[in-house]
């Protein structure tokens, strides 16, 4: 036997070898495994040779889903994620190396997988979720979840939802489901989820369970700061908008030059008001709202989620049903329960979302209500109508030009503005792909 065929022979007793634990899960029965499941060579080359698989975010989560679902088998993967590699990244994104800092996280995972896990062929996408159409994420079986935003996470929900097709009669397609498995953490604590999309409850159907993010009162932090956060809150609040330092542009929390500006404006503030612990990682973390990660964290709930993939990929067993949290602050605790769906949620009912308000509220209470509800948490959404059979732009944010003209709109009643009771209005906001449909009921005063 020559060496290139002793070669071959190995490489393929290797590749034998590989794949022989996954064969025993799915080339068997077991009577934890899915109704559906059935034993064949078939789910296994499924898995190993087409089955597509999205993963959004390659930061601390990511990396650690990478090499999960990697080294699980699957070889056909996508990444998204739209940051550069910085330092601190380097303590537990193990994907990347200090030559590696300043290029994308995406690319560099990307590379880093496809060179240690053979036939595995890693896509990278260094751009924002929003950057793709329906197109793209139709082509994916499963998405994967490992993000560090609420807003990124209503709208990759609010895309698979958008993905869902009915028939005539109302009923979904059960072909146009992409699962959603989404992962987060939270320094010692974090969770995990699986989503059928229109069959179980969705993002935005347990937007209560998200935390409120840490706010500091207007008044302290501008008249009595007296922690570095209230120095940085100051500048990021007050004097940004005040002294424009780059232009009429909004504060970019991945923009070195920008942090930079904000961390040496809280400092001159604090040594004005004797306060100590103003640092460049502080100032980033308040602009961007970052909890300090724990990489073992990070490794469990990525286990978790590879897992549920699998399950979701393979049926060899039932998937969770279909929310677990982790706790490892004081010994390790999980719990699992069923998140439940809401009838009246404003991304995955197919009616209108009901809102009552008083007659006499006007627009800009329409519009705060639909910024701090916890049913809602846009972020700055536009407001338009049709009255009299006639397109309306109520109020948008967004564009200057029209926030300008439309701005006089806030300050009226929504009945002055044509809005009678039962009426639609159709809200657009980033948190969001698709737009929803809010129904306008009113209360009277009764006299």
């Amino acid at each position: 036997m020559d060496q290139t065929a002793g070669a071959e022979q190995a490489q393929s007793q290797d590749n034998s070898g590989r794949w022989a634990h996954l064969q025993k899960l799915l080339c068997r029965g077991s009577p934890l495994a899915h109704p559906d499941f059935e034993p064949s060579e078939e789910t296994l080359t499924f898995i190993r040779d087409l089955c597509k698989i999205l993963i959004i975010g390659a930061g601390g989560l990511g990396c650690e889903l990478l090499k999960d679902i990697a080294l699980l088998g699957f070889t056909q993967l996508d990444v998204i994620d739209m940051d550069i590699i910085d330092l601190s990244n380097l303590n537990r994104q193990f994907l990347f190396r200090p030559q590696d800092i300043g290029r994308p996280k995406a690319e560099v995972a990307a590379e880093f997988i496809n060179k240690r896990v053979p036939g595995c062929r890693v896509t990278p996408h260094y751009c924002k979720i929003q950057d793709h159409g329906q197109e793209f994420y139709r082509q994916f079986h499963i998405i994967v979840c490992g993000l560090d935003s609420i807003v990124a996470r209503r709208w990759t929900n609010g895309m698979v939802l958008s993905l869902l097709k009915y028939d005539e009669n109302d009923q979904l397609d059960q072909s146009s489901i992409i699962p959603l498995v989404d992962g987060g953490s939270e320094g010692f604590k974090g969770n995990a989820r699986v989503i059928l999309p229109g069959i179980s409850a969705c993002i935005d159907c347990t937007m209560d369970l998200y935390p409120p993010q840490v706010t500091y009162p207007l008044c302290t932090i501008a008249s009595k700061p007296r922690l570095p956060e209230h120095c940085i809150e100051y500048v990021r609040i007050l004097q940004w908008s005040k002294e424009k330092p780059f232009g009429d542009i909004s504060i970019d929390g991945d923009n070195p030059d920008h942090i930079v500006w904000i961390y040496e404006k809280a400092q001159e503030r604090a040594d004005e008001f004797g306060i100590q612990g103003i640092t460049y990682r502080l100032t980033q973390g308040v602009v961007k709202h970052i909890i300090p990660a724990v990489a073992s964290t990070n490794a469990v709930i990525a286990a978790v989620c590879a897992t549920e993939v699998f399950k979701l990929a393979t049926s060899c067993s039932k998937p969770l049903q279909n929310y677990m949290v982790f706790n490892d602050t004081d010994g390790v605790y999980t719990y699992t329960f069923e998140a439940e769906k809401k009838d009246d949620c404003p991304s995955c009912s197919t009616i209108p979302v009901i809102t009552t308000f008083h007659e006499d509220t006007t627009l800009q209470g329409l519009y705060d209500y639909l910024c701090e509800n916890s049913k809602f948490m846009m972020k700055s959404p536009t407001l338009t109508t049709v009255v009299e059979g006639k397109n309306k732009t109520l109020y948008m944010p967004t564009l200057e030009a029209m926030e300008t003209a439309t701005r006089l709109n806030l300050k009226k009643k929504l009945t002055d503005l044509g809005i009678s009771d039962g009426h639609e209005i159709v809200v657009a906001d980033t948190t969001t792909p698709k737009p929803i449909s809010v129904l306008i009921k009113y209360t009277y005063n009764m006299e």
